[in-house]
């Protein structure tokens, strides 16, 4: 299991970024079916890696681009001779995959420095680009990005082998990006490779999605969540990287943000704010999101989008009392506002699917609010609303 995005702070080991990542714990079985694949001269065209966001998606995509991509490489040899290694955080956690090396290659081999230098001419990232005028990444994946893949595969390959894009954020495509990759799907390159990655995989075109070959990757359990989360932030104790490892159900990407954006303090304030539902503290709520929509306040605005959106899916997939349990706070009052939500969805399967669809509408609005330029500050408040009325 790997981080899906770099976090860098001065008291830590740091988790490299996905393309730069020697480290996969937890996707074994992802690991031999695409390897099986590979070698049986069955390899589909598209692939789907999908999952929730941060645990480990885009570090498996690059992780088997590097693979592909290094049975061209003379230095690296072909097929079973080509050099692998193990994996530093499966040894550093104990997991059951330490020592095993799936579809490593060596971390100082010319394809993993290169891929990790985004410096592989046979290799494309598509992903959100940086938009200078609001100085911040862009909401979506736009066309203009798409068509670079076009052109890249009209190209031969610069080693001789395969030419590999990764799609990292598919579901962040507008419709004419996704309309321009499906064309790329439908008339696909002798020896080219589309890896997408999504956390979201409803939100592609379901027409993109019939022609991948899909992988579901599911979070680790939480045992081991807490212990990468130690490997990599050895400043936080036992029980903080537990509770780190529950709130972010097992993504080690959100876990370690949480960590190093105050995540903590964070998910207090926004307890703190829903407690009194079906009643809002407006001026509070107010206060708290002019906080959040600051220009410097982008990682804390992510962060509690990601704790609404999980807050919600906990009250329409569980059963509140059960899933709990009697001493399972995360931070104090926890337990007693998710039973208050939820109170009423405990044994009514409508209710329950009422906080499914606010669930669907919440992520629907944020994905707006990006990819349209709408104004966050309203949207955040929408949500507190939405949350308040599902309440009464």
């Amino acid at each position: 299991m790997a981080v899906d995005r770099e976090a860098v702070t001065q008291t830590q080991s740091t988790a490299p970024a996905p393309r730069a990542n020697p480290d996969l714990v937890g996707h074994e079985a992802a690991e031999r079916e695409l390897e099986r694949l590979f070698r049986a001269g069955r390899l589909p065209h598209a692939i789907l890696l999908a999952g929730p966001r941060g645990i480990g998606k885009a570090t498996l995509a690059f992780r088997f681009a590097r693979f592909v991509l290094a049975q061209g490489d003379d230095m690296l040899g072909q097929g079973d001779d080509m050099p692998t290694q193990g994996d530093p955080a499966a040894a550093a956690v104990g997991g059951d995959a330490a020592g095993q090396s799936g579809l490593a290659i060596a971390a100082d081999s010319g394809v993993f420095r290169r891929v990790a230098a985004a410096g592989h001419a046979d290799l494309l990232t598509v992903e959100r680009a940086w938009d200078p005028r609001r100085r911040r990444l862009r909401g979506e994946i736009v066309i203009d990005d798409v068509r670079e893949i076009i052109g890249f595969f009209r190209l031969t390959a610069a080693e001789e082998g395969w030419r590999v894009v990764v799609v990292d954020g598919a579901e962040e495509m507008n419709r004419s990006a996704a309309n321009a990759l499906l064309k790329i799907i439908e008339e696909p390159p002798d020896r080219g490779l589309l890896l997408l990655v999504s956390h979201n995989p409803g939100r592609v075109l379901p027409t993109i999605r019939s022609r991948c070959r899909q992988l579901r990757l599911m979070p680790p359990s939480q045992d081991l969540a807490a212990r990468l989360v130690r490997h990599y932030r050895p400043r936080l104790d036992a029980a903080e990287a537990a509770s780190l490892a529950a709130l972010c159900g097992g993504s080690i990407g959100q876990a370690l943000g949480l960590a190093d954006s105050g995540g903590f303090a964070l998910y207090r304030t926004l307890l703190e704010i829903l407690s009194t539902v079906p009643e809002l503290d407006v001026p509070r709520l107010h206060a708290f999101a002019d906080r959040l929509v600051r220009s410097d306040a982008d990682d804390a605005y992510r962060v509690t989008e990601e704790l609404l959106l999980q807050l919600v899916a906990r009250l329409a997939t569980t059963r509140i009392a059960t899933a709990l349990g009697p001493e399972s706070d995360i931070v104090a009052g926890e337990r007693a506002l998710l039973q208050n939500l939820g109170d009423r969805a405990l044994g009514d399967r409508a209710e329950r699917g009422r906080w499914a669809a606010l669930h669907a509408k919440i992520a629907d609005d944020f994905a707006a609010a990006d990819g349209l330029n709408l104004d966050r500050r309203q949207t955040l408040l929408g949500v507190f609303f939405a949350i308040a009325e599902a309440a009464r």
